[in-house]
């Protein structure tokens, strides 16, 4: 055996992205111990730096040292008791894994499915909040990385708020790709992950509650079942002043990352990351339907950070992805669950999101797709891709 050295790959799959090299070379710096005052300084700033990108002023605002399915059953578990009525709005994979979060943990659960491939129907919500009005959480998914799709967080967090309800809102795949607004939303337990929009390496999960939340774990009638993401003990290191407890020994180096993503997303501005990841689908979105390529998710529902594609009749997808990691060290995502075989996932998230990936992505789907006598039309992708470029 011998050092590992992988293959340089462009990821343009539904997670891990591209890591930013600023943030490859900020976790190469030397390691310092958990409890260093100088670590503990970094720790105060990675708090604030993530307040401003969920949009936040909650003081309990900080990242688990786990990725972004710990920030789910942080969530849950922190918030749900034994016997607790959770409202789950289904619409993917994720919704999924909600609800099998609240009947692990003894819940009452109520679960209301959409389509996958569309949005979550606020209506549905308005229903099952009048027939179960003893609800405590409403549990949803704002963009669904099974999917493509983007669900209306502010009008659900309202809509539950309204109904005296607690709200547990996944944004692994939305932070800093699309809008989050979690004080607009008024919005309780929203957790995402560092390998998505935010181009840090996999393994951290931004996370954040509100008071009304911070309350409801302070006066819990039975213990927290996760030790390691109790919050009253992580608070215990994650909170203010000099003086932390140790709870356990946190991935620094990770942090280092964590901790650059950040300043970077602060200093291109959220405003600016959003436009960006929207012009750079609208100019894949122009390419591919050139091609003859269809997306799966309505235009008003979709997330411009991950793109679901139908793949062409007699086209065998995942032929198509081997080929495009073997031949162009390009790496797409599969369908998962009921469109397993069905959809392409094309991500343009964070530091993938560039407009040499569209053309990297374009270029070499086509190329594959020819090389298979897909049906498609050749030669037209990049000049559409180009145009909505110069129109945007």
């Amino acid at each position: 055996m011998q050092s590992f050295i992988p293959i340089p790959r462009t990821l343009m799959g539904p997670g891990p992205s591209d890591v930013h090299p600023r943030i490859l070379t900020a976790m190469a710096k030397p390691t310092v111990g958990h409890l260093d005052p100088e670590f503990i300084r970094l720790m105060d700033e990675i708090k604030r730096l993530l307040q401003t990108v969920f949009q936040t002023d909650n003081a309990l605002t900080l990242p688990l040292s786990a990725p972004g399915s710990a920030g789910m059953e942080a969530s849950f578990v922190n918030l749900v008791e034994p016997g607790d009525k959770v409202i789950v709005l289904q619409n993917g994979v994720f919704g999924g894994r909600m609800a099998e979060n609240v009947e692990r943990l003894g819940g009452t659960l109520v679960r209301v499915e959409s389509p996958w491939g569309r949005a979550i129907d606020p209506a549905q919500l308005e229903a099952a909040l009048k027939a179960h009005p003893d609800t405590k959480v409403v549990a949803f998914v704002h963009a669904e990385t099974s999917t493509g799709v983007k669900s209306d967080a502010k009008t659900l967090c309202a809509m539950a708020q309204a109904a005296g309800c607690l709200t547990i809102v996944d944004c692994v795949t939305s932070l800093v790709g699309c809008e989050v607004d979690v004080d607009g939303w008024g919005a309780d337990a929203v957790y995402s992950g560092t390998q998505k929009c935010l181009s840090c390496a996999p393994g951290l999960s931004p996370f954040t509650l509100s008071p009304r939340a911070a309350e409801v774990i302070q006066s819990r009638g039975t213990p927290v079942k996760s030790w390691f993401l109790d919050m009253n003990l992580i608070m215990g290191y994650w909170g203010e002043g000099q003086t932390r407890a140790y709870h356990h020994t946190a991935p620094v180096n990770a942090l280092y990352g964590l901790h650059e993503a950040l300043l970077i997303a602060v200093d291109e501005g959220l405003s600016a990351s959003w436009l960006r990841h929207q012009r750079n689908h609208e100019a894949l979105k122009a390419g591919l339907e050139a091609m003859g390529l269809a997306f799966f998710v309505p235009e008003s529902e979709r997330l411009p950070q991950l793109n679901l594609v139908t793949v062409p009749e007699g086209v065998d997808e995942a032929v198509v992805r081997r080929q495009l990691l073997a031949d162009f060290n390009l790496e797409i995502g599969a369908g998962l669950g009921v469109l397993a075989g069905k959809v392409w996932r094309i991500g343009l998230m964070g530091y993938a999101s560039r407009p040499e990936n569209v053309l990297l992505c374009l270029s070499a789907l086509e190329s594959v797709l020819s090389a298979s006598q897909a049906p498609i039309h050749r030669g037209v992708a990049i000049d559409a891709m180009q145009a909505a470029y110069s129109a945007a």
